[in-house]
């Protein structure tokens, strides 16, 4: 997934009449499409998609003429707004070669309507990059996002080629090469058990070493499937290269604080763009956090139309657009049902949550835990979303204001140390068990004080 361009971390184009409520076709929606279905040329340890091959056995795994032509003329004619997106995902896409993407610009010329504008994004490990792929993806002006997992003991850990060599120097190359030719990228850093607890180290090396400043970061959830099944996710276990929950929360804390206080409005992250737009009372900045799916789908080098990028699998097959034409798809009732789902089973600890506004559940990829009380439907990332946007709450809250006001959000990054001094000083009269003042709902000495002996508390 990548940034769209000039909105920061809003990852799907969504005008203010875009519902899948109705039984219409949709005004507009996402589409990922995978060229090369899951082939790719790296290997990655956590990678959920390399299985995914099963599902086409003997395919050549590349998109023909045919298909293509059929996809940006209906993707376009299904947009009925004046801007469109078309959206190469992989596997690796640049495995179809630069002629193919030299081809797909000439018929997007040839289908779309006069006065519409259409945007390029591809998400690539980088790897076949080169000068003349890097000035045509300049040239056309494509929004690269650019997997890389923060410095190279960490980047190395799982991203690996075929042959079980790392990848770090190669994808380096490929970021200075980007930056030569003034190609605009972002990149998309998984979080996994070997960076997990470097959430620092990684920000700081995207930040001050690469100059990078729209960044993504994807949480690993790898689950154990039952049977050695790979064509869906499945099993309530996870791998030991998945992020642990707690972690997770750690993670983004720690990287939150560093960010309000010194580059907000410099440096764009999609949970933060998220959290503001919620607590700002907008719309949600990434899908995982809306309240309902169905918006963002994938399209197989076949034609193969599914519900979900997360969810290739043969039950939410919706059909092929050689077959039915892809907005009918995407207005079908099993799609409509697929995004109404996420709301509708809401386990009840998760209804009662104060945040449930913020999160509505996440992504349902990843609800197979079981709630205090036993109810299945638990997101297994539930104890660190409920931490950091706890944490995040008060400086939240302060850029919202500000935002409604009419005032800039990066304000917040000299009016918290005030917050913050006002918070201390009203701590040496509080409690040790009473509520810190600063709004986070911990006690004192949970928050912005420490106990002494006598049982006062001390910033």
């Amino acid at each position: 997934m990548v940034y769209a361009r000039g909105q920061p971390g809003i990852l799907l184009p969504r005008p203010k009449d875009f519902s899948l409520d109705s039984m219409k076709s949709p005004v507009a929606f996402h589409l990922m499409v995978k060229p090369t279905g899951a082939i790719c040329n790296l290997d990655c340890r956590y990678c959920f998609f390399l299985g995914k091959a099963e599902l086409y056995p003997g395919s050549s795994f590349r998109m023909n003429e045919a298909t293509l032509e059929e996809y940006i003329c209906q993707y376009l004619d299904a947009q009925q707004v004046p801007a469109a997106t078309i959206a190469w995902q992989g596997g690796e896409p640049t495995l179809m070669g630069l002629d193919f993407f030299r081809h797909s610009i000439e018929l997007v010329e040839k289908h779309r309507r006069p006065g519409m504008i259409v945007d390029y994004t591809i998400q690539t490990n980088g790897i076949l990059l080169d000068d003349v792929w890097c000035e045509f993806l300049g040239s056309n002006r494509f929004l690269v996002g650019l997997s890389i997992d923060g410095p190279r003991a960490l980047h190395d850990r799982y991203r690996v080629d075929k042959a079980g060599q790392p990848t770090f120097d190669r994808v380096m190359q490929a970021a200075r090469l980007l930056q030569k030719h003034q190609v605009d990228f972002n990149v998309l850093c998984a979080v996994h058990a070997a960076n997990a607890g470097r959430p620092l180290d990684v920000y700081r090396f995207f930040h001050d070493d690469l100059g990078i400043h729209w960044i993504q970061f994807i949480p690993i959830v790898e689950r154990i499937n039952q049977n050695g099944a790979t064509l869906r996710q499945e099993g309530d276990r996870v791998t030991s290269r998945s992020v642990l929950p707690e972690d997770w929360g750690e993670f983004l804390i720690a990287i939150f604080d560093e960010w309000v206080r010194n580059d907000v409005g410099k440096t764009f992250i999609n949970q933060f763009e998220a959290g503001l737009a919620a607590w700002a009372g907008t719309p949600p900045a990434l899908c995982i956090f809306d309240r309902t799916c169905g918006k963002a789908l994938a399209l197989e080098h076949n034609g193969d139309l599914y519900a979900c990028d997360h969810f290739v699998e043969p039950v939410y097959l919706l059909g092929n657009i050689l077959e039915k034409p892809m907005k009918e798809l995407a207005a079908s009732t099993r799609q409509h049902d697929f995004g109404q789902d996420k709301s509708q089973r809401l386990p009840r600890f998760c209804r009662a949550c104060d945040f449930l506004w913020a999160c509505y559940g996440e992504c349902p990829k990843n609800r197979f835990r079981l709630t205090p009380d036993g109810e299945r439907g638990l997101n297994y990332l539930c104890p660190g979303y409920r931490s950091f946007f706890r944490h995040i709450d008060g400086p939240m809250r302060t850029m919202a204001a500000l935002y409604r006001s009419g005032r800039s959000p990066t304000e917040v990054m000299s009016i918290l140390p005030q917050m913050e001094a006002r918070w201390k000083e009203a701590c040496l009269d509080s409690g040790r068990n009473d509520p810190c003042p600063c709004g986070s709902g911990k006690k004192v000495k949970h928050c912005h004080g420490r106990p002494t002996d006598s049982g006062r508390v001390v910033p």
